[in-house]
């Protein structure tokens, strides 16, 4: 079991990062929580590792905490969400946003995140309820880290990355578009430009 890796950040196409340890190129879905906090390519990142099977085919998710991880592993444990579905969650809002739509029950805020139906939204206000004293050191860890988008190189089509990062955390093309319409894209990078579009949906 992969708990941990340490390499060489060769690229970053949201949701995914590419790392090579010692000539080993391992890809690895992360939320944008990471991503936006993820150095320069070409500089060392370590990533702590939950490993899934998708398909019959290792998986691995990473996360610059320990806390993320921690979250992560307590969302996918909610019946009906799925490591994807999670994924999302993390990406679309922040975590003491999260803390908030399960306190006070708004289911409304929580199906505005892809693939989150209302029963969804529900059972998660109430299974997560009971675990939010567990993760409350991994909520704290997010709230510090959710707050600096990435800067970086631009890349030559950020608009086109953020698109296919957005459709990959599951909104459909044309939400996906509809979210980075009216953007100013000027000088942005994709990471920026999601953050403000994923920002968008939840508002």
């Amino acid at each position: 079991m992969i708990g941990r890796i340490t390499g060489t950040l060769v690229a970053k196409h949201p949701p995914f990062v590419l790392i090579d340890v010692h000539g080993v190129g391992y890809e690895i879905e992360a939320p944008m929580s990471t991503i936006y906090q993820l150095p320069e390519t070409g500089e060392t990142v370590a990533l702590n590792i939950h490993q899934g099977v998708r398909d019959e085919v290792p998986v691995l998710y990473g996360f610059l905490s320990d806390g993320e991880r921690t979250l992560f592993r307590s969302l996918i444990r909610v019946n009906g969400v799925g490591p994807k579905m999670a994924l999302a969650i993390l990406s679309g809002m922040s975590a003491e946003e999260f803390r908030r739509c399960v306190e006070q029950k708004d289911t409304a805020t929580l199906t505005r995140l892809p693939g989150i139906g209302r029963k969804i939204a529900e059972r998660l206000t109430l299974e997560m309820q009971d675990r939010l004293d567990s993760v409350s050191g991994a909520i704290g860890v997010l709230t510090n880290s959710n707050g600096a988008a990435g800067v970086g190189a631009i890349p030559e089509h950020p608009r086109a990355e953020a698109s296919a990062a957005l459709i990959a955390l599951g909104y459909k093309a044309a939400e996906a578009d509809r979210l980075l319409s009216g953007l100013d894209e000027q000088g942005q990078t994709s990471e920026q430009m999601i953050r403000a579009a994923l920002h968008k949906a939840v508002r």
